[in-house]
């Protein structure tokens, strides 16, 4: 026996690849799913917000967390009188011709608001076409509306009535909106209509503002609810339902 004898060689392996590590994100796991939360916030903005410049009706009354509305406030005679020298509105228009029993304001007389005077608008407006612009002291879209129908007003002289109807929300007490129709300088001729009976008979909505066409039977041709844009689209408006061109 060779005490000088050696092992023989275990074979190596062959050197074998190093495991691969993943690239590590600049970004951390919270960060990534932030900025996925941001962008789904940002496309549902984009989805909700509204399109275009145009003004669009109020419904109904501005809700009060008391209950009462500032434009209920009583106020003294004093105030009123003074409003109503400021205003310097129109005179609510008398036609002077017969009037239908059959109208639909045959008997309604609510106040004439530049004067306070009781107005009956069934035989007043009676025998010619007649537009009523139906508004609110605080209705955003009447603000800029009211003046295109003063200036149609001046258009259609004697061919069509135009009068402005305050709506009940706000119509009891007439200092504020004569102080409304001051402040955008607007003088056509208005009524007010405290206990609604006026938008009942000609069927407004509680959509401000509203527009409704009557023949010169005193008849209803059509109820818009909606804003017009210009003079030119109240006289399309006009023609189009009353067949009166301007």
């Amino acid at each position: 026996m060779n005490d000088n004898a050696t092992e023989p060689a275990t074979p190596q392996p062959a050197d074998s690849p190093a495991p691969s590590v993943p690239p590590t994100s600049r970004f951390p796991a919270a960060a990534r799913w932030t900025l996925v939360f941001v962008i789904v916030m940002i496309a549902l903005i984009v989805a909700i917000w509204p399109r275009g410049d145009a003004p669009s009706p109020t419904t109904g009354a501005p809700p009060s967390a008391s209950g009462a509305r500032p434009f209920d406030a009583p106020v003294d005679e004093a105030r009123v009188a003074q409003a109503r020298a400021d205003a310097k509105l129109a005179d609510c228009p008398v036609t002077g011709l017969p009037e239908n029993p059959d109208s639909v304001l045959a008997g309604i007389v609510e106040p004439c608001l530049g004067t306070g005077a009781p107005y009956d608008l069934g035989a007043a407006t009676a025998g010619r076409p007649l537009v009523v612009n139906v508004w609110a002291q605080w209705c955003g879209p009447c603000k800029t509306e009211l003046p295109y129908f003063e200036e149609f007003a001046a258009r259609a002289g004697d061919r069509v009535t135009v009068l402005a109807l305050h709506a009940k929300e706000g119509g009891t007490n007439p200092f504020f909106p004569l102080t409304l129709l001051t402040e955008i300088g607007v003088r056509l001729p208005s009524v007010l209509d405290p206990d609604g009976r006026v938008a009942a008979a000609i069927t407004a909505p509680r959509v401000f503002p509203s527009t409704v066409f009557l023949r010169p039977d005193g008849t209803i041709a059509k109820v818009y609810p909606g804003v017009f844009d210009s003079p030119q689209e109240i006289a399309d408006a006009v023609e189009e339902y009353l067949g009166v061109t301007v």
